[in-house]
């Protein structure tokens, strides 16, 4: 006479909470959780930081760019102008509200020399590399006291 094994599980609500927690995580994978924070490159071009953010659909008078204490910070606060209240969304992933990115950058960046443009959804911001500082090596011989 065959039989079946069942599992038997102590505590089945733990597993309802997992599968609720793998798709919370696969819905914030899966591109609607990168809203609040731009995707960016970073790239190293005669002499200069080059970082580009991607920003589709975000005027610059939404854009703050900001450099304190080492770090940059591309920020900022995009509102839909209207919303059909009418209209019934079957799916909806265009975000509204904050959005930041903040970077480190290099020693002796003079925050005065950054640029920022926009173009095409893209901000991009020009940072001058301070000059290369020239490192000697130094060899100090303790001696006797």
């Amino acid at each position: 006479m065959p039989g079946s094994v069942t599992r038997w599980e102590s505590f089945p609500e733990l597993s309802d909470l997992r599968g609720g927690i793998d798709r919370l995580l696969g819905d914030l994978l899966d591109g609607r959780g990168r809203g609040r924070m731009p995707e960016v490159d970073v790239v190293r071009e005669e002499g200069n930081l080059l970082v580009r953010a991607d920003l589709p659909g975000i005027r610059p008078e939404e854009v703050r760019i900001e450099i304190d204490q080492g770090m940059l910070t591309v920020a900022g606060q995009h509102e839909e102008t209207s919303e059909d209240k009418r209209r019934h969304y079957l799916r909806r992933e265009r975000h509204s509200g904050a959005f930041y990115r903040s970077l480190p950058l290099p020693e002796g960046v003079d925050p005065a020399d950054v640029r920022a443009t926009t173009r095409d959804g893209v901000v991009e911001v020009m940072i001058p590399l301070p000059a290369a500082s020239t490192k000697e090596k130094i060899t100090i011989t303790p001696t006797a006291a």
